[in-house]
């Protein structure tokens, strides 16, 4: 009784402390820096990602024109809160899949070829790393 008390979270009167829920760490108000900080050169990612951005940058047509450089509503807020249109996103192709697949580049601000921001996920939303020279 006393574990499954533990376990949903039931008092069972004893001296002992409530344990306190752990707190979120505050996340940084920068459009630089993805929640975990971390960066990815376009030299590290996939080679099908260069080709996206180079895709960007010189206004061509994307692969999936469909889906590419429309909206991104960062519903899961791993990316810094700005407004409702201000990320889109694009398909990176995964080789062997016959479908999107789970790899995106996601920009935010600026002009269709030249967003302010650049984002690289492989596990569909789940973490961000920057990519500072996307545009070098």
């Amino acid at each position: 009784m006393v574990i499954a008390g533990g376990y949903f979270g039931i008092d069972g009167g004893g001296d002992s402390p409530k344990p306190t829920k752990p707190s979120k760490p505050a996340q940084k108000d920068s459009t630089q820096q993805s929640a975990n900080g971390e960066t990815c050169s376009v030299g590290s990612l996939p080679k099908e990602a260069d080709q996206v951005i180079n895709r960007i940058l010189t206004d061509q047509d994307h692969l999936y024109s469909q889906h590419d450089g429309k909206h991104f509503g960062n519903y899961e807020g791993v990316l810094p809160k700005k407004n409702s249109d201000y990320y889109r996103e694009y398909t990176v192709k995964t080789p062997g899949k016959s479908n999107r697949g789970a790899r995106r580049i996601v920009v935010g601000g600026g002009s269709e070829n030249d967003p302010d921001v650049w984002y690289y996920t492989d596990d569909h939303y789940e973490s961000f790393c920057v990519i500072p020279d996307a545009e070098d």
